[in-house]
């Protein structure tokens, strides 16, 4: 991936001024499959973080792979106290 686009891409994604804005802008550069998978994987993190529900029923309860949640799982083992705790704090 290249780095220095992705940085550009989310600099004028945080420069939309409305939620309006930001949703018009996603929905240029994303297809409804990659909205699809980012909004999986939003509800996977706020699973993971907030609910004690074991990873194979959140999985079926959100209709997604044993694979995907333990992909969320593992990056979230990356993260530090603090910013869990603000992941916890902002999707609760």
């Amino acid at each position: 991936m290249d780095l220095s686009g992705w940085q550009r891409f989310t600099e004028l994604t945080a420069e939309q001024q409305t939620p309006e804005a930001v949703q018009a802008w996603l929905e240029l550069f994303l297809t409804a499959e990659e909205r699809a998978a980012v909004t999986d994987r939003l509800l996977i993190v706020q699973a993971l973080l907030c609910s004690d529900k074991p990873q194979r029923q959140i999985a079926k309860e959100l209709g997604v792979s044993i694979a995907k949640i333990t992909r969320g799982s593992n990056y979230l083992k990356t993260l530090s106290d603090e910013q869990v705790a603000s992941l916890k704090e902002i999707l609760s």
